[in-house]
């Protein structure tokens, strides 16, 4: 039987250690230019190439993002960077830009696609599209639930967010930053918009003179769900955090490896209360169980407060 992968996410090379030692099947992460956390630390070539040999000493698969929309005078230089990095051994890239998609499969016809979820990989016409273009595997909307993930029956590898934050627009295309602060989410850049202060104005007037966090979205938590979503035949559970921390990414992975492994046990194990407060003191803007897990409206945002 082939088991349901463990994604976890590394910022820096601590972090993708750290992510291994605890039991990830594969990290993705980011080189300095094209990825879609520009802030993160990221990695400089030489240490693409470090963490790629490291991570198959340990049997684990190493994923790129290059999931940013490609501007045409940067298209050279992203193709001499995805060459230097299929060269290293890359398992697999993450692509946004359905332009460079199309080239990557005829310009790298054995280099392993992925779609990112900025694609609208949430229906059977889409994936069989992507299918058609040599992607192996889509990263599916974080708004759908598991009875919609379980209609998609295309024979093409589906992985889905277990864990972490989540946008307020919808799959991640969000333009609010750069209309505002010239700050493209979709070239890396978000300011995290949504997650300020704001008031609450109907026909001109304040419903409220106080102002709230109404778009901060609380941190997705999937952990008592886990054996649901692989029996809807997911391939791979990813977690998100390039952002976080060590100790975040490492425990975080701890809890979903033991989870995953039970399933396949034929066990039916639940996070306890000393692990869930583990994981609010690690990092904690309120969590939900998401749209995947059918969650109300009421419980994705978190009005009273944006951080840990």
């Amino acid at each position: 039987m082939k088991k349901c992968e463990l994604l976890s996410p590394a910022g820096n090379m601590e972090t993708l250690k750290y992510a291994i030692m605890y039991g990830a099947d594969a990290v993705y992460l980011a080189g300095s230019k094209f990825g879609a956390r520009k802030f993160a630390n990221n990695f400089t070539l030489e240490e693409l190439d470090e963490a790629i040999k490291f991570a198959h000493l340990y049997g684990v698969k190493v994923y790129v993002t290059i999931n940013t929309l490609i501007y045409e005078n940067e298209i050279d230089e992203f193709l001499d960077y995805v060459r230097y990095i299929h060269r290293c051994g890359v398992d697999a890239v993450l692509v946004q830009d359905f332009g460079m998609l199309d080239l990557l499969h005829h310009k790298f016809p054995d280099l392993t696609l992925h779609a990112s979820t900025q694609m609208h990989n949430n229906n059977k016409d889409m994936l069989t599209l992507l299918k058609k273009y040599g992607v192996k595997r889509v990263v599916l909307d974080r708004e759908m639930s598991l009875n919609e993930i379980k209609k998609l029956n295309v024979d093409i590898e589906k992985e889905v967010f277990c864990h972490g934050a989540l946008c307020v627009s919808y799959s991640g295309q969000c333009l609010f930053s750069s209309m505002v602060l010239n700050r493209s989410g979709n070239r890396g850049e978000c300011a995290g918009m949504c997650r300020l202060k704001y008031k609450l104005e109907k026909d001109g007037k304040l419903l409220k003179n106080d102002a709230a966090y109404y778009l901060s979205m609380k941190d997705l938590c999937t952990a008592n769900h886990i054996g649901e979503i692989i029996a809807s035949g997911v391939d791979s559970l990813k977690i998100e955090g390039r952002m976080k921390s060590k100790e975040y990414v490492g425990y975080i992975t701890k809890i979903y490896r033991t989870l995953i492994d039970s399933y396949y046990k034929g066990e039916t194990k639940k996070i306890s209360g000393e692990e869930l407060k583990n994981m609010k003191l690690l990092f904690n803007r309120g969590l939900t169980k998401g749209f995947i897990n059918d969650e109300s409206c009421s419980n994705i945002v978190n009005v009273e407060s944006t951080n840990h």
